[in-house]
């Protein structure tokens, strides 16, 4: 097992590419990562540059890793090896509460299995479909008029309490720190009302997938979500970012809008999040 260094960095980028879709949320990170973007993560592989496995985990030399949830994700290419590296040589710290994400379902009977062997408990927290869009061909927009267009701007740091109480995993601290990270490093894209407030945002999370779409009650039936979703799609391809959402399963809204803008969903594939000692 080998901890990858910032050049390294930058190649395992490129073999990831060639895996994609289902590489994404690997690849989102070391995106944001090898473009100086800040994280609390470390990134380790079975070995190199030959790596079948590879993965995002907590940096336990990183002080700020303390303020936010511990989050793991990984991107694997042989269950054997994986198995392996999670189940003997302490890939990762199954001491503590964290959260697996992104992973490919097909692999959750072997988590179940390697954490009930270490007394470790656990518990699916979402399923979901991963849709993406490969170019800006496929994106198809919704007519802006030129009112509309005056009243889309960015978030900024002012909009973080507003954000993080309408989060349905914010509202606490750890939400706060999450969404001032992404406001302050990463690409957004709101619609504000007469005063200059949001009244429609969406966010980039620091794996680099859109989401955290939410339009206020009041403002909801205007198609806000829409001009939201493909503005930012359109600003993600102009700077090189990949451009695709989570959308839990039983989201049947969201995963038609997505739909219907021209994003693709891999049917075969579905992405999971596991909690362990909760």
């Amino acid at each position: 097992m080998k901890v990858l260094n910032k050049d390294e960095l930058q190649i395992a980028e490129g073999v990831l590419l060639k895996h994609l879709p289902k590489s994404l949320k690997v690849y989102g990170y070391l995106f944001g990562i090898n473009r100086n973007k800040p994280t609390t993560l470390e990134i380790v592989v079975d070995t190199w540059p030959d790596f079948k496995v590879i993965i995002c985990r907590p940096d336990p030399k990183n002080k700020r890793a303390l303020e936010f949830m511990k989050k793991v994700t990984y991107y694997s290419m042989d269950e054997q090896i994986l198995r392996k590296m999670l189940a003997e040589e302490n890939a990762i710290d199954w001491s503590t509460n964290f959260l697996i994400g992104g992973f490919d379902i097909s692999h959750a009977p072997l988590l179940k299995e390697v954490s009930s062997d270490r007394e470790v408990n656990n518990r699916g927290y979402t399923s979901v479909h991963l849709l993406y869009l490969p170019d800006s061909s496929h994106l198809l927009t919704p007519a802006v008029d030129s009112e509309l267009e005056s009243r889309i701007t960015s978030l900024n740091l002012t909009h973080v309490d507003l954000v993080n109480k309408t989060w349905k995993f914010g509202g606490n601290a750890k939400g706060y720190n999450n969404i001032n990270n992404l406001i302050n490093n990463f690409p957004s894209c709101c619609i504000t009302d007469g005063q200059g407030q949001p009244v429609a945002w969406i966010l980039v999370y620091d794996y680099c997938a859109m989401g955290l779409l939410y339009t206020l009650p009041e403002h909801r039936g205007k198609g806000y979500a829409k001009v939201l979703v493909s503005t930012m799609a359109k600003r993600l391809h102009a700077q090189g970012y990949p451009v695709y959402v989570f959308i839990e399963e039983e989201n049947a809204v969201s995963y038609r809008l997505f739909k219907n803008l021209g994003f693709i969903d891999d049917p075969s594939y579905r992405a999971v999040w596991f909690e362990f000692n909760f």
